[in-house]
């Protein structure tokens, strides 16, 4: 009995020194490519080993795609790529059915045609160029890992990512995602500009004849097996009831929200906000070389977690008061957890 203990013990061992190698790997590779954006570079490879969906909101000629290519090729995963337009139909990302005839016997059957859904990393680009009908292609993939048919359910590949890139809102000619589809992200994360020398650093690599070669350093199968680990870190209870708590105080209507949540904020986050602040804290726990999650763990994964999930009314918008800034309020806020 002892001696299958101390063995559980010593794979579960190896198995966190290949998380951190594989994610060292990852890094190493993408770093050749990508200069800067070490923050959201952080919350994607989180994303990827919990098994979320990451959004990432940028200006145009932030590498947002180039971001999102390079990760694909680093994991060894098949990538297929989605270029939103406002004429795109659903059934140019699920597939679509034919008809195609035997040349022998002259019958007629329906054949499926996979769509680009069916890999492994979908990068959506611009997915806020397109109509709602044609984004919300994408809302059982993203939740149940299928997508159907004209009636036949065809299973998606595992593992299943969709990271899609949208402009801000405020650009000509884009469409707000709908809330249920939002809600799908583990993520919104946010690309800013560079600084001046990360600036000049894309400049001189991007404009000289060395083209770098992005290896793979994991596969699909080793990566489902990091988001089971991920699922075994524990939290403590009192840093879980502190998530819930934030949750919860998000909400206009919650007993524990304070004034100015009850003042600006129409919607507040949802069950499954709570549930992707543990999962992101657990993963970014482990990243850091840590066997627990710890209060700063849930402190980093709130405002990336609940950005897009909480809807402001009038007020804050006339004020000129986003997301961001109300959750930077609520975290002072919020009484710290015991165990912090």
């Amino acid at each position: 009995m002892s001696d299958g203990l101390s063995l559980d013990a010593v794979q579960l061992q190896e198995r966190i020194e290949r998380f951190h190698a594989v994610r060292d790997g990852i890094l190493a590779q993408v770093r050749q490519v990508i200069v800067g954006q070490d923050e959201v570079l952080d919350q994607i490879l989180i994303a990827l080993f919990v098994g979320g969906h990451c959004l990432i909101t940028g200006m145009p000629g932030t590498a947002k795609t180039l971001m999102v290519k390079t990760i694909a090729q680093t994991l060894g995963l098949s990538f297929k790529r989605i270029q939103f337009t406002p004429d795109l139909m659903p059934s140019d990302i699920t597939g679509t059915d034919i008809i195609e005839e035997d040349m022998t016997t002259g019958h007629r059957k329906w054949t499926f045609v996979e769509g680009p859904i069916f890999g492994n990393v979908v990068l959506a680009d611009e997915i806020n160029r397109t109509p709602p009908k044609t984004q919300a292609a994408l809302l059982e993939a993203m939740q149940e890992r299928s997508c159907t048919v004209r009636g036949h359910v065809y299973k998606l590949p595992a593992p299943f990512f969709v990271l899609a890139t949208q402009n801000p809102i405020e650009l000509e000619g884009t469409y707000p995602l709908p809330e249920a589809q939002l809600d799908r992200f583990l993520f919104n994360s946010v690309l800013d500009y560079l600084s001046a020398s990360d600036e000049l650093k894309v400049v001189d690599l991007t404009t000289a004849t060395r083209v770098p070669e992005v290896q793979a350093v994991t596969s699909a199968a080793e990566l489902l097996e990091f988001q089971q680990l991920v699922r075994m870190v524990p939290i403590g209870e009192s840093l879980a009831k502190y998530v819930v708590n934030v949750v919860r105080a998000t909400r206009a209507k919650s007993e524990v929200a304070p004034d100015f949540v009850k003042q600006y904020v129409n919607y507040g986050g949802s069950i499954r906000a709570a549930q992707f602040i543990v999962l992101a804290a657990k993963a970014r726990a482990l990243s850091r070389k840590r066997y627990h999650v710890t209060y700063e763990d849930i402190q980093a994964m709130v405002v990336p977690v609940l950005r897009h999930r909480i809807l402001l009314n009038f007020h804050a918008e006339s004020e000129r008061i986003d997301t961001d800034e109300i959750l930077g309020r609520l975290l002072k806020v919020m009484p710290i957890p015991k165990e912090a």
